[in-house]
Order: structure tokens, then sequence, then C-alpha cells
């Protein structure tokens, strides 16, 4: 028996021609429509048990929030996505938003069928070894690319990490000194190199700019004031009883 389904794309030649294409093997096309944005009006006007949401940006924010929407309002249809080779995040977040599948835009149509067929049996139909790279990345997450923090971690060495977490603190350069057991001069200079490294005009600006972009909590996680006593950590600059 052939699927009522709804087809929609960011491409509407796409669409229209996987919707011919499903015709043709006995399925019940009740719309073809684009851009993938609209699916949810569609989809909730026409009830279909299947939804092939076709998307060329998985990974761009917001772009399942047409599934999820569809999920919210007519819980029954099954989202089925096409799209192209995404990263294990985009897959997870097409299921995060309540898709039963992800279907690579390269696969036969024969594929794509089978995949609506097990999306409409309430089966997850997505390619084991995909799943299995979703699953991996979420559990053994990398820093991303595009990842202001981490970029700017690289900069600095761990001395001037140290002298950035003091002076977001509001240390002044005769308490980081002294709290480093070096010379002001010295601490002087790394802040210098802080602030150039950083691109900023200022201790305030560099504070501002490690807190927004959560610079400071990846750079010493847990961290605390410094200058107050961790268990099992000396604090830099002081000595032992003599």
């Amino acid at each position: 028996m052939g699927v009522r389904l709804v087809v929609v794309d960011d491409h509407r030649l796409l669409a229209e021609a996987l919707a011919s294409a499903l015709k043709l093997r006995g399925h019940r096309v009740l719309a073809a429509a684009a851009p993938a944005a609209g699916a949810a009006e569609v989809v909730i006007g026409r009830a279909p048990e299947v939804c092939l949401f076709g998307t060329a940006a998985p990974a761009a924010p917001g772009a399942f929030e047409p599934v999820a929407r569809i999920k919210r309002e007519r819980p029954q249809v099954a989202v089925v996505v096409l799209g192209p080779v995404p990263s294990p995040r985009g897959i997870a977040a097409a299921f995060a938003a309540g898709a039963s599948g992800y279907v690579r835009h390269d696969e036969r149509i024969e594929g794509v069928e089978r995949a609506l067929l097990k999306a409409r049996a309430g089966e997850a139909a997505v390619a084991p070894q995909l799943l299995q790279g979703a699953f991996a990345e979420l559990l053994n997450p990398a820093a991303q690319p595009d990842d202001e923090a981490q970029r700017l971690l690289r900069l600095l060495t761990h001395r001037e990490v140290e002298v950035l977490v003091r002076v977001a603190e509001g240390e002044d350069t005769r308490r980081i000194a002294a709290g480093m057991g070096i010379a002001s001069s010295t601490a002087r200079t790394h802040v210098q190199r802080v602030l150039m490294k950083l691109g900023v005009g200022s201790r305030l600006e560099a504070a501002a700019l490690a807190a927004r972009t959560g610079l400071l909590d990846r750079a010493v996680p847990g961290r605390a004031v410094p200058g107050r006593a961790v268990p099992g950590r000396a604090v830099p600059g002081r000595r032992g009883p003599s």
C-alpha cells in the first residue's frame, strides 16, 4: 500500500521531481512545496502519513524548526529528512527535532522509498554508519572550528592565561606580580602581551572578551578565585611554612 505523503524541499524543481518519481511508484503525494521552511503549514493542513523534508543546509540555525512544529501539532506524522552528507551534529539535530529518518540526497529513489515505509511503520530510517557517527561525536565532542574561546586560548601561553584570569578578577599589576611570584615589570609585560594577542586596548576590554566568549571557563574549568587555596593544589607565588 502506498504512502500518503507531502514532499517539501528548498528547491521547488527537486520537490516536484521527487513527487513525480514517488507517484510513479504508487505513492499518494498530497502536496509538493518549497521552501522547506514552509513545511509545517503544508503538513498541518494536509495531515499526511509521512513528510519528506528536503533541506540544503541541515547545519544552519533553525533548519529543523519546521520539523519540531510538525511533531508538536501533528505528532502522528513521521518526518524523513533528505539532505546532504551532514555533520553528525546535523543528524542529531534532525532527530532531536522529532525526525524519524535521515536520507542522503544522493540516495537512489528505492532508498528514499524504503525510508518512507520504515518511518510510516514507526521505525528509525537512517543508515547505521550515519547514526554511529552522530553518537560518536555527541559522546566525544570535538572543539568546533569557529569556537572563539578555543581560538583565543591557542594564542596564549599558560602563564599568559593565568595573567588573564587575574586581570578578569580585577587584580592590578602589583597583585598579579605578588600572586605569581614575579617582578612587577615582568607582570606588566605579560599583561601587555595578553592585550596585544587578544586584540584589545585595555584590561577592561580583555576581561569583557574573556567573559563573553567563555574563555576563562575553558582555560580553568571550575576555577577558584586567584589567591585562594584549592585543596591539594599550591597557590602560585605562595611559599609553604619555613
